[in-house]
């Protein structure tokens, strides 16, 4: 795997794991610029872009995990809030979903993801070929309300070129011992008639309950997962630009671990609990299968860009898509709960050629979708979300060691509950983003970023409307609209406010030599904060009432890389962030436990290997009714072979948790429940054509 020393050439920790074979190695130990296809200017060579990380396929090959939270979780101030092993979403610097937005190539997923942590977030890393992760002005061509970051995920579904001969492609297996898991995927583009390239895509994984070094039981129950995704996408290429259009269909299968239904009556009186015969063990049977998740979700992407001889325009891209989501959560074999999410987005860009010294995209987005809930935990009436945003992303060279990036986004979303027996209202309201970022090179080496940003989040219809129960989060939930029309007590109800948050990062950085580094802080105030706070609580289900107050993140990353010579890299890397109320300076709950670790990378002709050894730090700042997760050291080891003999193999060797370290996970909903997998050993090979 290339030199983590590279991974500073484009700024910020952009972790992209190349091999390479000795004879063809870069000795300057500078970077050649990437394209980041997230980012306005990402294939302009002069340009350093906003705060991001970028995986591409040599990383994904031995690090993807079945869901994106666990193959992104080790990036600098990125951790993951898994949910068993079907469901995790990446937690970005203390935020998480929704103020952390998950994107298929730009595109909204419209998957249920943003709800409850054990709901699924429907990409596939074994099919993606890149993913990125942004921060800084350039989030807000996707929303104001992604505080935290934008994770993009790009994959090739809809060709863009035409392949270089009768096909383009690539095929993969891998499996792994705790999970006993079998998964594979495989991709293809074929030429058509004339301008035409067809592409076609699969994955399949099949993974049992998983395995936890040193508990009495073999595996834990309700960690299975099964997975399926099919691809068919079609392209029209010409010498400007393309058009394409791409059908995907998804199925899970996977298990929900800890589940119970001890508390599922309970209601709320004001603000106390009313849980009739709750606090007993319903002794639930369920017959050799644990709860489990049913799975479907169908979309249809449409993606263009054109290249016109128009003066000033440079570029013209559109981006729409449709899903339509399903999933069942099933026990005894009948569906308890249904959720549905449909709805489509398209988003229209323009990048203008410099005017004035500047040079941008201006663009327009519109997006129109409908959640619906049926069944014991339909806590959320059937809600519409229209959502109309305007944005523009600009950048200009102050001279020839400073540079800054701007961004301004108004947004404008109407939430509108349909037949709503208890007549919740509907909402209509506003949000304005703006961010700034500014990078002085102190030398040809050396730069100093600082970024300052004031953005607006907007409640979704959980956040406003939520009544009921949600065992997935052992929580009765409650909305932010008044309590007569949810619960609380109605001295307490205060009129919505958007969320905003006023946040400043300072990175410093060394891009070029032997010795790299990126060591960044950053704080950031949020008015208003949306977080469940607890009213009242029965061993450990809670009454909670979505409230808004002020709270405050601070934290920081660092990632130092030492070259010691062409075959041979060590890095220091490691990540804190604290996040609390202002007022009283309580701990919000979920909070990433610090993380400190070392990395070793060697190459050899087609050979590569890589040692990894961490920390992660008992995690004591918890909120009221969270508990203390212990700390753990993790041993990684990865070997890796690559040949190119026409065709390029690719085959690795990977061992995860190597200690046998018990693994608590305080991110996660079940931190004090369901560890995370044992000691494992996972082999794969990939070839591509």
């Amino acid at each position: 795997m290339q030199a983590v020393s590279a991974l500073l050439g484009i700024a910020f920790s952009s972790t992209s794991a190349a091999t390479v074979d000795d004879t063809n190695r870069d000795t300057t130990n500078e970077l050649a610029p990437i394209e980041i296809s997230a980012l306005p200017f990402g294939g302009d060579a002069d340009y350093t872009p906003a705060s991001f990380s970028l995986l591409d396929d040599e990383y994904l090959l031995t690090n993807s995990r079945a869901t994106l939270g666990d193959t992104l979780d080790g990036l600098p101030g990125v951790h993951s809030d898994a949910f068993g092993a079907g469901a995790s979403r990446p937690v970005i610097r203390g935020q998480r979903s929704p103020r952390v937005s998950v994107l298929s190539d730009g595109a909204s997923l419209f998957d249920a993801s943003a709800i409850s942590p054990d709901h699924a977030v429907t990409v596939t890393p074994m099919l993606a070929r890149k993913i990125e992760v942004l921060r800084g002005p350039a989030t807000l061509r996707y929303g104001g309300g992604a505080i935290g970051g934008v994770v993009n995920v790009l994959d090739e579904k809809i060709p863009t070129r035409m392949p270089d001969g009768m096909a383009d492609g690539f095929a993969s297996v891998r499996g792994d011992t705790a999970a006993d898991e079998r998964a594979g995927a495989f991709g293809v583009t074929l030429p058509a008639a004339g301008r035409f390239a067809i592409r076609v895509e699969g994955a399949r994984r099949d993974a049992d309950d998983y395995e936890v070094n040193g508990f009495t039981v073999p595996t834990i129950d309700g960690t299975f997962a099964e997975s399926d995704t099919g691809t068919l996408g079609a392209s029209w290429i010409g010498d400007k630009g393309y058009i394409g259009i791409a059908y995907s269909d998804r199925a899970d299968k996977y298990g929900l671990p800890g589940h119970s239904h001890e508390f599922e009556d309970c209601t709320a009186d004001g603000d106390s609990l009313v849980c009739g015969g709750a606090g007993h063990d319903h002794d639930h049977d369920h017959g050799g299968e644990s709860p489990y998740v049913d799975l479907d979700s169908r979309r249809v992407d449409l993606r263009a860009e054109y290249r016109p001889s128009t003066a000033g325009i440079e570029r013209v891209r559109v981006r729409s898509s449709h899903g339509d989501y399903r999933h069942d959560e099933v026990e005894h074999g009948v569906a308890g709960t249904t959720f549905r999410h449909e709805g489509y987005e398209t988003r229209v860009e323009v990048e203008h050629a410099p005017l004035a010294g500047w040079r941008g995209i201006v663009g327009a987005q519109y997006s129109d979708s409908q959640f619906n809930t049926q069944g014991t935990e339909a806590f959320m009436p059937k809600t519409d979300t229209e959502t109309v945003a305007v944005f523009a992303i600009e950048r200009y060279r102050l001279s020839e060691r400073w540079h800054m990036e701007v961004g301004a986004r108004h947004e404008r979303r109407d939430l509108n509950p349909v037949k709503d027996p208890i007549n919740r209202p509907s909402s209509d309201m506003s949000a304005d983003s703006a961010s700034v970022g500014l990078v002085w090179e102190v030398r040809p080496d050396y730069n100093l970023a600082l970024s300052l940003s004031r953005s607006q989040r907007l409640p979704n219809a959980q956040e406003m409307y939520a009544r009921g129960v949600h065992l997935a989060t052992n929580t009765y939930e409650c909305g932010l609209v008044a309590a007569e029309l949810t619960c609380g007590d109605p001295a307490d109800d205060r009129s919505v406010e958007p969320e905003t948050s006023h946040n400043i990062g300072l990175n410093l950085r060394r891009v070029r030599g032997d010795l790299t580094f990126d060591a960044g802080v950053f704080y950031n105030r949020i008015d208003d904060y949306i977080y469940a706070r607890s009213l009242d609580r029965i061993e450990a289900f809670r009454l909670i009432k979505y409230t808004q107050d002020d709270a405050e993140f601070v934290g920081g990353e660092l990632e130092l890389t030492y070259r010691w010579n062409d075959r041979l890299t060590t890095t220091l890397f490691g990540d804190t962030v604290r996040g609390r109320l202002s007022d009283g300076n309580d701990d919000l709950p979920r909070m990433p436990a610090d993380r400190l670790g070392v990395r070793v990378n060697t190459f050899r002709g087609p050979f590569d290997a890589e040692a990894e050894f961490y920390h992660v730090r008992d995690q004591r700042k918890i909120a009221d009714f969270e508990t203390t997760t212990p700390g753990h050291e993790m041993l990684n080891a990865t070997i890796g072979y690559r040949v190119d003999a026409g065709q390029r193999y690719r085959l690795f060797v990977r061992g995860r948790n190597l200690l046998g370290e018990e693994v608590w996970n305080h991110t996660s909903f079940l931190a004090d429940a369901v560890p995370a997998p044992g000691r494992n050993l996972i082999t794969g090979v990939e070839i591509e054509f």
